[in-house]
C-alpha cells in the first residue's frame, strides 16, 4: 500500500512539471508574437531647403560703441617736486592752460649764471676782435673766444628749455577723468599725470562691409541713437572712410556727432545710414533650427543621411535666419521631420 502511494505521487509531480513546462512555452510563443516589429533601418521622411545666398533686405544699419573726439595723457617733460596743481578730477581745462608747476629753482640759478657768462664772452669776444685787428692776438685765440660765446647761448636756450617744461600745460581742451598726481610728490620726465577727454564732440566707429560702403561718401549725414535714450536720434556726420579693408573685407567707418546732448562716450548706439543694404548673406528658414538660438544646430541631408551640424547665426531676417558658419551655400537643410532625427539616421527626401 505504502509503495503504491509513493507511485502515484510521481507521477502526479511528473504530470504537473509537463503542465508547468507546457504554459511557459506557450507563454513564450505568445509573448514573441506581441513583440512589436522594429525596423532599424527605416528612412525617416523630411522635407528640405537649399542653403542659399540672398541680399539682406534691410536699412544699413550698424552699431558701436562712442568714443570721446579726442583724449591724451597729462604728461611731465621734466622732473622735481610738484610745487602746484590747479586741476581735481571733473575739472574743465582749456588748452593752453597751466595745470601743474614742478620746482624749477635750480633751473633758474643755472640760467642767472650762464647769462652773466655770456655777458662776459661777449665782452671778450669783442676785445679779441680789437686785439686781432691790431695782430696783438692769434686767429685761434679769436675763434676759441667766439665758440665759448655761442656755447654759452646755446646752453642757456637749453636751460630756457627746461623751465618751460617744468610748467605743464593742457594739451588739449576738455575735462579731466584722470588724476594721478598731488602737490609734494617727485615726477620724472614722462610720468603720467592724468587723462584729458575732450567730448565736446563724440565719435563712434563701424565696419561697413564692400558692398555696402561704396556707397557712403565722408560728409553723409546719418542718425545715431541710443537704446538707453529710446526715442531720441541725433544727428551724425561720416567723418572718416578707410582706404582699405581688412581680411573680411570689412572697412571702417567714422561716424563723427557733434551735438551729442546727454549721450556719454562708451554707451552702445546704432548708426542709420538712411540706405537699404546691398550685403549678401548665406540665409535659412527658421522653422529649420532644431534648439533655440542660443544653441542652434539643424541637419543636413547628404547621400540619404541626415548629419547634425552646429552652426552661427546673424540677424532675425523676418522668416528666415542669417548664417555666419557651419554652413555652405548648396547644402540641403531640413526643414520639418527633424525633431525625430539623430546623427547619421537615413532619410527619405518628400517633394
Amino acid at each position: 500500500m505504502k509503495k503504491l502511494t509513493i507511485i502515484v505521487l510521481l507521477a502526479t509531480l511528473t504530470i504537473a512539471g509537463l503542465i508547468g513546462a507546457r504554459l511557459v512555452s506557450n507563454k513564450k510563443k505568445i509573448d514573441e508574437k506581441n513583440k512589436p516589429v522594429v525596423v532599424s533601418n527605416a528612412a525617416i521622411p523630411v522635407t528640405v531647403v537649399e542653403v542659399t545666398e540672398d541680399t539682406v533686405s534691410q536699412s544699413l544699419l550698424k552699431t558701436g560703441n562712442l568714443i570721446p573726439f579726442r583724449e591724451t595723457s597729462i604728461m611731465a617733460t621734466s622732473q622735481g617736486q610738484v610745487l602746484k596743481v590747479n586741476y581735481e578730477l571733473g575739472s574743465h581745462v582749456s588748452q593752453g592752460a597751466t595745470l601743474i608747476q614742478i620746482d624749477n629753482k635750480l633751473n633758474e640759478l643755472a640760467l642767472q649764471a650762464t647769462q652773466l657768462n655770456i655777458e662776459k664772452l661777449k665782452k671778450d669776444v669783442t676785445r679779441y676782435n680789437t686785439l686781432y685787428a691790431g695782430n696783438a692776438t692769434t686767429e685761434l685765440q679769436l675763434n676759441q673766444t667766439k665758440y665759448d660765446y655761442e656755447s654759452a647761448v646755446n646752453k642757456a636756450e637749453q636751460i630756457r628749455k627746461q623751465i618751460l617744461d617744468a610748467t605743464v600745460k593742457a594739451p588739449i581742451s576738455g575735462r579731466i577723468v584722470k588724476k594721478d598726481i598731488e602737490v609734494g610728490e617727485f615726477v620724472n620726465a614722462g610720468t603720467v599725470l592724468g587723462t584729458i577727454l575732450d567730448v565736446s564732440r563724440l565719435k563712434v566707429q563701424v565696419m561697413v562691409n564692400e558692398k555696402d560702403v561704396y556707397q557712403l561718401r565722408e560728409g553723409q549725414k546719418v542718425k545715431v541713437s541710443a537704446d538707453v535714450l529710446s526715442g531720441k536720434v541725433y544727428a551724425g556726420q561720416v567723418s572718416y572712410i578707410a582706404p582699405r579693408g581688412n581680411d573680411e573685407h570689412s572697412y571702417p567707418v567714422e561716424i563723427t556727432v557733434s551735438n551729442a546732448g546727454p549721450l556719454k562716450a562708451g554707451t552702445f548706439v546704432n548708426v542709420d545710414f538712411s540706405q537699404k543694404s546691398n550685403e549678401r548673406s548665406l540665409q535659412i528658414p527658421r522653422i529649420a533650427l532644431v534648439e533655440s538660438v542660443k544653441n542652434p544646430y539643424v541637419y543636413v541631408v547628404n547621400q540619404n543621411k541626415a548629419l547634425q551640424r552646429k552652426i552661427t547665426i546673424g540677424r532675425e531676417l523676418g522668416d528666415n535666419i542669417e548664417v555666419l558658419g557651419g554652413l555652405q551655400s548648396g547644402d540641403q537643410v531640413v526643414t520639418t521631420g527633424q525633431l525625430n532625427l539623430t546623427d547619421g539616421k537615413a532619410v527619405q527626401i518628400s517633394k
